[in-house]
């Protein structure tokens, strides 16, 4: 029940990154933008973690998982995010990272025996996308050069960022969250400053307005720092593939987040591609719950069926006694 409730937070906090982040490109460029934010949320999460005094990694091999996964996580994935949105509406951007799960199903098979795909997962996912596919169908239309590349960087976005989970799901289920998070942001940052830096300019000459301080300090506390400490918890108590669903609820959330603050209309695709994304995801849920139920009743029979063995046993070596 608690990872349920924990899974649903992210689903609304991950839900409303996308307008902030879309409310912060209109002042700051994308690279430096997405490399301030995660200084100041690996800052934010060191200090917690020295607060509680948690101690950091001390193999070779945690801090080569830490850093590559970093690297896939916050350089790549969210690099390409911040890049990318500022060419294509903040709804096909949501629309092109909804194909998380789908990357995340066929990776988790190659590296979790106990994750393998289903024709019930396949399918689930495929209602999901379609699901979001339909809320946004009026905006699937790719104008222009930069357009097609911001779509791309999207996808390929979405690709980095499902390897990611599904590393961290295989070899770092140890690791305490907040350090796993922090670890990762911190080999992340690195190359989006140099990067951003170079091709954007001097952060202290950027624009910095009301709303660019808003977006950052939300994208922050909120997106970062408290997301991803709830996110690595719930990988670590729940199949990766079902976190991964998160990216399809979020797009509905973004729409509703876009109706309240942005007064968009709204129109059948939210209902009818929100049928589709709860049949995906309760597919999934459900078919899991009908394992789960049917492994505990054999092994409640299986018990069963021990303890007559052994009392049978017991008794037989009672009369020869006698």
């Amino acid at each position: 029940m608690k990872a349920r409730v924990v899974w649903l937070i992210l689903c609304g906090i991950w839900g409303s990154t996308w307008l902030f982040i879309k409310l912060g490109l209109a002042d700051l460029p994308p690279l430096t933008f997405a490399g301030i934010r995660f200084v100041l949320a690996s800052l934010i999460l060191s200090a917690l973690i020295l607060a509680r005094g948690v101690r950091w990694p001390r193999t070779r091999r945690d801090w080569f998982l830490i850093a590559i996964v970093g690297l896939l996580q916050f350089t790549l994935n969210y690099g390409l995010v911040f890049w990318g949105e500022q060419y294509i509406p903040s709804g096909l951007a949501a629309v092109l990272q909804s194909t998380f799960p789908a990357f995340g199903l066929v990776i988790a098979h190659l590296y979790l025996p106990h994750e393998r795909i289903t024709g019930a997962k396949a399918i689930g996912v495929l209602f999901g996308v379609l699901g979001v596919v339909i809320i946004f169908s009026n905006q699937l239309t790719i104008a222009g050069h930069m357009a097609l590349l911001g779509s791309i960087a999207l996808v390929a976005s979405a690709f980095f960022g499902s390897y990611s989970n599904v590393l961290v799901k295989a070899y770092g289920t140890q690791i305490d969250p907040q350090v796993l998070a922090a670890g990762q942001m911190i080999f992340g940052f690195p190359p989006l400053l140099i990067v951003g830096i170079m091709t954007e300019g001097n952060p202290f000459r950027f624009h910095w307005t009301t709303m660019a301080i808003v977006s950052l300090a939300y994208l922050v506390i909120v997106g970062s720092v408290i997301a991803f400490a709830l996110y690595y918890w719930l990988v670590r108590h729940m199949e990766v593939t079902k976190t991964m669903l998160i990216a399809l609820v979020t797009p509905v959330v973004a729409v509703v987040l876009g109706m309240i603050v942005l007064h968009e209309r709204l129109n059948w695709r939210l209902f009818a591609g929100g049928a589709c994304i709860i049949s995906g995801i309760g597919l999934i849920v459900l078919r899991n719950r009908q394992k789960t139920a049917m492994s505990n009743k054999l092994q409640f029979v299986d018990t069963q069926t021990r303890t007559e063995f052994q009392a049978q046993e017991q008794s037989k070596v009672r009369r020869t006694v006698l």
